[in-house]
């Protein structure tokens, strides 16, 4: 299941938004596009260069994902609201900080990203698990596997590591 992020939510409403467009287009929507092979000169519209099974894929992104012991969102939430009341706006834009950080009403691990961790590190409060190191930046990709806390990262230079840095 897809969350629904920010840059997610910017491509699918440049499709009606001209001024979303601009804004997608520079936060990294002209690399994306290029991994479609899109050029400038070519003068082919989103809709032409991204396929279709792409936007139906984006389309199906959800807001959150909860199991019985984590919950997963694109950014933030509000910590003393349960995830079906959370503002949208939250959970794909909000950044985390770390002091101010609190856990969520409901007592389950939130793993988040939208914060990138600059060191590369994966940012671990016990209550809050923040994956996004960096790798807009030249740090990291980062994977997890929550019950065990295995960590899988892999850069643009094609260096990869792996460890067990976080609780179980």
């Amino acid at each position: 299941m897809p969350l629904l992020g920010n840059h997610e939510e910017m491509l699918l409403l440049s499709l009606s938004d001209r001024k979303v467009l601009e804004c997608w287009l520079g936060s990294g929507g002209v690399e994306a596009l290029r991994s479609y092979g899109w050029a400038p000169e070519a003068r082919r519209s989103l809709d032409e260069t991204i396929p279709r099974q792409h936007w139906q894929f984006l389309a199906r992104g959800q807001l959150y994902h909860e199991t019985d012991t984590h919950l997963f969102v694109h950014a933030g939430y509000v910590p003393e609201l349960p995830l079906d009341r959370q503002p949208a706006e939250a959970l794909r834009w909000q950044f985390v900080d770390r002091k101010k950080a609190r856990p969520h009403c409901s007592g389950k691990i939130a793993v988040v990203g939208h914060t990138p961790q600059r060191s590369g590190k994966v940012l671990d409060l016990g209550f809050l698990v923040c994956i996004d190191t960096a790798c807009h930046a030249g740090k990291w990709l980062t994977a997890l596997e929550v019950h065990g806390g295995q960590l899988w990262q892999a850069n643009q230079r094609g260096e990869l590591r792996q460890g067990k840095s976080l609780k179980p």
